[in-house]
């Protein structure tokens, strides 16, 4: 049985996107590998002050790390549930198939998915971002000054109230 979700048990998370990590997409460097644990270890940190539910916009990169830790976490502690908030329907369709088989899978084991909407507009991102922070009273962020999408997130969450956890990427 699902717990009762509401703004005070969710926390949602932002992130970079491989482009902009210094190790881009070589997970198997071991930078990615102590922002992975980094993450793990926050959100089990995060879970343990009384959240329950958390929300990963489903991007290549950090929100793909979040949501995996997060489904790992799940594991020992089953009273987590995990939304997956998509920008649009067909936000992986133009990604590499492991990308995309990876990015499906996830999906799969998610509790929740909500589509911002169906088709890609203009903003959708953003929107999407607005979204998980209106349903959240935590962030986590992966920042380091770099402007983009999760300054834009981190600034709309400082506005909002919430609590945010900011986790520098290795570099």
């Amino acid at each position: 049985m699902y717990p009762l979700i509401n703004r005070d048990n969710t926390c949602c998370f932002s992130g970079y996107r491989p482009e902009k990590l210094p190790w881009g997409d070589d997970e198997g460097d071991a930078r990615c590998e102590t922002l992975k644990e980094r993450i793990r270890v926050t959100a089990e940190r995060i879970h343990l002050s009384g959240i329950r539910h958390f929300i990963s916009g489903m991007a290549r990169g950090c929100d793909t790390f979040f949501c995996e830790a997060v489904l790992k976490l799940r594991e020992e502690y089953p009273v987590i549930t995990v939304e997956a908030a998509v920008p649009y329907e067909r936000q992986a369709a133009a990604w590499r198939e492991t990308d995309r088989i990876r990015y499906h899978a996830l999906l799969e084991r998610c509790e929740y998915v909500t589509y911002i909407t169906h088709e890609y507009t203009r903003g959708c991102t953003l929107r999407r971002n607005r979204y998980m922070v209106d349903n959240s009273s935590v962030l986590i962020a992966v920042y380091d000054g770099i402007p983009g999408g999760t300054k834009y997130t981190l600034g709309y969450a400082e506005r909002g109230g919430l609590e945010i956890e900011t986790i520098m990427p290795v570099g």
